[in-house]
């Protein structure tokens, strides 16, 4: 399981995953799910990533490759919007699902990938995507401000009460950091390190990125007060009148 999240803001967009992946109770594993293609002063595209590992890593090999090539192949370096990007991600899925599929189906195993994408390409505005399974995908706006993937139901609560389009970056960041520790403490599959990627509206390169390690002072400080202030919130409470 993984538990990854995106959150567009007018201020710009906050991304955050978990790195635990696991192929059963004793084989646990720690894998960034945090890709970042940046050329500073031109683009920054994020994509976080969910669902069999195998599938996605494949899927960031296929992109990667194709961003090297130099016979003018379509790739995420010479994309001229952000719906393209996702197009090009959309594809790359399609051809692994192509490659693998049926290898898979033989095993009862069905092809698993799926992506939050977005970033900034210099001329347009920011923009934030999530890409299902099957390569088709949605753009997130207004009244639908974030995308989650994986293990979603835990940490979606208190997104929905604090976030919205017009929340600063430094509220929305500490809302989603909240909802991984929420996500955490009900289920074990979505572990420590978290990735975290903050962009800024118009700077066209990454400034703020850091990861959260088991122990991280600033994210036990800020587990501690949540679960502290939920307490007294709720001994605050009106008593029901019987």
């Amino acid at each position: 399981m993984t538990y990854c999240i995106g959150v567009m803001l007018d201020e710009g967009i906050v991304f955050a995953s978990d790195s635990r992946t696991n192929a059963g109770i004793d084989d646990i594993g720690r894998f960034c799910k945090m890709t970042v293609f940046e050329r500073a002063g031109e683009r920054v595209i994020v994509l976080l990533s969910s669902g069999s590992l195998a599938g996605t890593q494949a899927v960031i090999g296929v992109l990667n490759r194709r961003c090297a090539a130099t016979d003018g192949t379509p790739n995420l370096w010479n994309a001229t919007t952000m719906f393209d990007v996702a197009m090009l991600v959309a594809d790359a899925m399609r051809d692994i699902e192509r490659r693998d599929g049926q290898y898979l189906l033989d095993s009862d195993v069905e092809f698993n990938a799926s992506f939050i994408i977005g970033g900034q390409l210099r001329g347009e505005a920011p923009r934030l995507f999530r890409i299902y399974a099957e390569g088709n995908f949605i753009e997130a706006g207004g009244d639908t401000p974030y995308f989650q993937t994986g293990e979603t139901k835990y940490g979606k609560p208190v997104i929905e009460r604090v976030v919205t389009w017009a929340t600063p970056l430094s509220d929305a960041t500490k809302c989603v950091l909240v909802s991984f520790d929420s996500t955490m403490r009900s289920n074990l599959s979505v572990g420590m390190p978290i990735d975290l990627l903050c962009y800024e509206r118009d700077q066209l390169a990454v400034g703020k990125r850091c990861r959260f390690d088991a122990g991280d002072a600033y994210f036990t400080a800020l587990s501690t007060a949540w679960s502290e202030g939920t307490r007294q919130v709720f001994r605050g409470l009106p008593e029901l009148a019987w």
